[in-house]
């Protein structure tokens, strides 16, 4: 087995053809077709089979895709530490969407300051996503909000900012009290599959308040621009950055000791790149000081 045969096998299953995956790697196809035949002699199994004009991965293909990229990366760091005078490497990493505006772009000044040849692979999605993510060897850290279950082994989760839910209201109705407000005013929902929304739905249901829902949003962004539009009230983290967007909306701090929102990074206990996730903490802790409290 080698770099190349790892190559062909995943460009085959990404471009769904032989003879665009040869047109890509610059050979014929019947080379393309000989790489992926000694990758599967020495495997045992069928990687790809024909369907119609397109070639798709067999189920042991699926099961080798990801690790097969993985490798290949591998294969990349190494060329490129081996071929330069000053450290680079790669960082694979995971972002929900409110910290892709909010947290990350300070964090990864700081980082590149100091570390210029780092090539960083972003990718957004929900924080159960990117944590299975890092579970599975996909990505190498992610910025999620801390899961409610039990992390794996193989991972390790460090704090960087806690966010009390809190009651977004329309400016004047900022004097009044949290739990009649929720129960009387339009009520427009965080989603319930997202982290923020769960805590939410535990508030509700631990004090008995059954509100009169209209709307539900997976976007803290948008449920405020509603807010600010007169169309209900909600219940969210505590982003520090939505009061300081020209909103005419308030909030109002929840009795009763509401439920925490953190905002943390998760990251592989074990690999090659756990020192650039290390850094990468460090780096995030030194931005939120820098930018003051948080909230």
């Amino acid at each position: 087995m080698d770099a190349l045969q790892l190559q062909s096998f995943v460009m085959v299953v990404e471009m769904g053809s032989l003879s665009e995956a040869a047109r890509k790697l610059g050979i014929t196809p019947a080379a393309v077709g000989a790489r992926i035949r000694a990758l599967e002699q020495e495997l045992g199994v069928a990687l790809v089979k024909r369907s119609g004009r397109f070639v798709k991965p067999t189920l042991a293909g699926i099961n080798i895709l990801e690790r097969s990229r993985g490798l290949l990366r591998e294969f990349r760091d190494l060329r490129t530490a081996a071929n330069s005078n000053t450290p680079t490497s790669e960082l694979r990493l995971g972002v929900f969407p409110t910290a892709m505006t909010s947290l990350l772009p300070p964090v990864l000044r700081r980082l590149y300051t100091k570390q210029p040849g780092l090539k960083v692979l972003v990718t957004s999605g929900t924080s159960i996503e990117l944590c299975r993510k890092v579970d599975d060897g996909s990505l190498d850290a992610a910025i999620v909000i801390q899961p409610l279950f039990v992390l794996p082994k193989t991972c390790d989760w460090r704090v960087l900012v806690e966010e009390p839910l809190v009651l977004a209201v329309p400016r004047e109705l900022s004097g009044g009290d949290a739990h009649e407000i929720l129960r009387t005013q339009p009520f427009i929902r965080y989603e319930r599959t997202l982290l923020g929304g769960q805590l939410a739905e535990r508030y509700l249901q631990a004090h008995s308040i059954e509100p009169r829902e209209r709307l539900e949003l997976d976007s803290v962004l948008a449920i405020a621009m509603l807010v600010n539009q007169r169309l209900g009230v909600a219940l969210l983290p505590d982003w520090e950055p939505l009061w300081h967007m020209g909103l005419d909306i308030a909030r109002i701090v929840l009795p009763h000791r509401p439920p925490t929102r953190r905002v943390g990074l998760i990251l592989a206990v074990h690999g090659p790149r756990v020192p650039l996730a290390e850094a990468l903490f460090s780096e995030a802790e030194a931005a939120l000081r820098e930018q003051g409290p948080y909230r």
